[in-house]
């Protein structure tokens, strides 16, 4: 009786077990003015970029249409480890409500698509960014030390999947004053793995060995690359007596090029629409592993009610199969 019981209540877990691990999922399309408490900027960007937003909005689309997190103002302050809590978004592409990537900023740009997750991996003058000159950079994600994300309440987006713009979830984005990679995981068992961000001193060329080249704007498919970080049964962790060497750069095919990106190249914009202006300002600055404040209902950190009510819709069929179960075993004895 003790093993049926047991097993009863094993299928009652599985459920549980499987629940949807994710936050609330936002389209571009009806976004809130905020999707985290403590956050500096808006999520509700409006479609008309400028130098002034406060937007904290990505979209990873293709070599031609992408975006990175950099800091809101200039200065030697401005570095990426110090003003990671409000980095705001900047675009080659005009429509997304954002800041505008200055002109001649990206002097290379290589998009790859695959089976897991999209990428761009480049180079540039990004002290046209805010990037102080000499900073060696640093590492924004959606997680941070508290959850609600460096830079709280950024979100990603893309088309590359599906052809409709979908939020990802799991990301990695990797900021210097000459260097910047940027990762979009597709949703699934493997993406907080292959878009790890507990490396953060490690840089682009070790999170994410690719194509670096300057003169070269292409977009490839490619294969999906090793976990960073992790070497057959063993992971490396920062602090480790020695560091591994990065993993080799997957392989890529069907490369196209484009002969460069930014305003020169544009010829429209897939901007999604989206109500609203993001002309907020930021007034503090947070640093690195502060402690913010508790997401809000719709923070991009919790499971959403949807979710809640599914699980719980399990639950209860669960409870029901435990109980069958007992009355049954009950008769019997």
């Amino acid at each position: 009786m003790f093993a049926i019981v047991s097993f009863a209540f094993a299928l009652l877990s599985l459920p549980l077990a499987h629940a949807q691990t994710y936050s609330a999922t936002y389209a571009p399309s009806s976004l809130p003015d905020q999707t985290e408490e403590g956050q500096s900027g808006t999520n509700k960007c409006g479609t008309t970029n400028h130098q002034d937003s406060m937007c904290q909005n990505i979209y990873i689309n293709s070599v031609d249409d992408f975006c990175f997190y950099a800091s809101p103002q200039p200065g030697a302050n401005s570095t990426i480890g110090d003003t990671e809590r409000i980095e705001v978004s900047w675009c080659l592409k005009d429509g997304y409500g954002t800041r505008t990537i200055p002109p001649n900023t990206i002097s290379g740009a290589h998009f790859v698509q695959t089976p897991d997750y999209v990428q761009v991996t480049g180079t540039g003058n990004l002290t046209q960014v805010n990037i102080p000159a000499g900073d060696a950079g640093g590492e924004l994600d959606p997680h941070g030390a508290d959850g609600n994300g460096n830079p709280i309440g950024g979100l990603v987006f893309s088309n590359a999947f599906t052809g409709q713009y979908v939020q990802v979830h799991e990301w990695t984005n990797y900021m210097s004053d000459t260097q910047f990679c940027f990762r979009a995981c597709k949703d699934g068992p493997d993406a907080p793995a292959l878009c790890q961000h507990i490396y953060d001193e490690m840089g682009c060329a070790w999170n994410m060995p690719a194509n670096y080249d300057s003169g070269t704007f292409e977009r490839c498919g490619g294969d999906s690359g090793e976990p960073m970080g992790v070497y057959g049964t063993s992971t490396f962790h920062q602090g480790d007596p020695s560091t591994p060497s990065p993993h080799s750069a997957p392989s890529s095919s069907a490369c196209t090029t484009v002969p460069s990106v930014g305003l020169a190249s544009m010829s429209g914009s897939s901007a999604p629409t989206s109500a609203g202006a993001s002309s907020a300002s930021a007034t503090s600055k947070a640093t690195s592993g502060s402690t913010g404040s508790a997401p809000s209902a719709t923070s991009g950190s919790h499971t959403s009610s949807t979710s809640e009510l599914a699980s719980m819709n399990w639950v209860l069929q669960g409870f029901a199969i435990v109980m069958t179960v007992l009355g049954g075993i009950w008769v019997v004895v």
